[in-house]
């Protein structure tokens, strides 16, 4: 009776979750410098579907639309995909541990964006570059993991680590070579991870590749239940455990490459966020992949708030997820109850 009353109180946990998104996104909104007050923001989010008089300023309107609107969605998908990504890695890899740059994502993005600083690229490029480099070097750790002797998922691990660290000597390079009036401090800025002058292009351009990752990962999510209990007892259920540790992965990597490309480096969401889920509905991941792209959005919304507004000068994000998300996984795991 008691597990069917838990059972039942998932669903519950999540609505109370997607209210607080919401409620999350509409605080965003009318907080900042430029403060834009509720009847504003309905106003002119209203004036995109039909026409109606103006009672706000054409100033309130473009910070609105074209920077402001922009970053929270982009604030809130990120936070999503690292946070779901995460806790892929962590049923795919069975390892609580495993974090979303475990396969070398996020560093592979540093040296693609540090690299494209240095050659004189624009913004655009710097993300395109990232993007492509992260993907580049999570396929080395795949051809090198696959080739390794013994278990295939030691083996993953394993190149990861070494993949990761070669990629970041050479980004490591290239911050030896920058000019240090100009791209040193940019690489520098970049690598700390800020949603800083995000404009709608930012968000069309990461929509379509963290679509195509976290929809299979959500429709896939009650099967990476069968991969955190091995291979063989996944084939005896009839799932091909190889095929679907391979789906699992490509989608995961896609949507961290995504993330990272647009944001920078942002540690600690794809660590804490699932554990904290798990905390709220289990190890089930029918209900662990939801309840970790909410609260991974609800948090990295929350994170930028305080980026933007905590200080006259703005905190680069990842300092402040760093900052927040160690101290909290240290108290969750330590925290009775909790075994790793």
């Amino acid at each position: 009776m008691n597990q069917k009353k838990q059972h039942m109180s998932y669903p519950l946990i999540l609505t109370v979750m997607g209210i607080l998104l919401i409620m999350s996104i509409i605080g965003s909104v009318v907080l900042g410098r430029y403060p834009i007050a509720f009847k504003e923001l309905v106003g002119i989010v209203a004036s995109q579907f039909m026409e109606i008089e103006a009672w706000w300023t054409p100033t309130q309107a473009s910070l609105l639309l074209n920077h402001r609107l922009p970053r929270i969605l982009l604030a809130c998908m990120v936070g999503c995909c690292l946070a779901s990504a995460g806790a892929s890695y962590q049923g795919v890899f069975q390892n609580p541990m495993a974090a979303p740059d475990i396969l070398g994502a996020s560093n592979g993005a540093a040296f693609g964006a540090a690299l494209a600083i240095l050659l004189g690229g624009s913004s655009t490029m710097v993300i395109v570059a990232a993007f492509a480099s992260s993907m580049i070097t999570v396929g080395m750790v795949l051809f090198v993991g696959n080739r390794a002797k013994g278990k295939r998922v030691i083996g993953l691990i394993l190149a990861g680590i070494m993949i990761s660290s070669l990629v970041s000597s050479g980004t490591s390079f290239i911050k030896l070579v920058a000019d240090p009036d100009d791209q040193l401090p940019a690489i520098t800025y970049w690598l700390m991870g800020s949603l800083n002058g995000t404009d709608p292009g930012d968000v069309k351009f990461a929509l379509i590749p963290m679509a195509i990752g976290t929809i299979p990962l959500f429709l896939l999510r009650w099967r990476i239940n069968l991969l955190t209990l091995g291979d063989e007892e996944a084939q005896t259920m009839g799932i091909n455990a190889k095929r679907l540790r391979v789906i699992v992965i490509f989608c995961s990597t896609l949507i961290t490459a995504a993330s990272v490309a647009v944001s920078g480096v942002i540690g600690w969401v794809g660590l804490v966020i699932p554990h904290l889920a798990r905390r709220l509905v289990g190890n089930n991941y029918r209900y662990l992949m939801p309840a970790s792209m909410l609260l991974g959005a609800i948090f990295l919304l929350l994170v930028d708030d305080l980026s933007r507004n905590l200080l006259m000068t703005e905190i680069p994000i990842g300092i402040l997820t760093s900052f927040i998300g160690a101290p909290f996984f240290i108290y969750l795991i330590t925290k009775d109850g909790e075994r790793y």
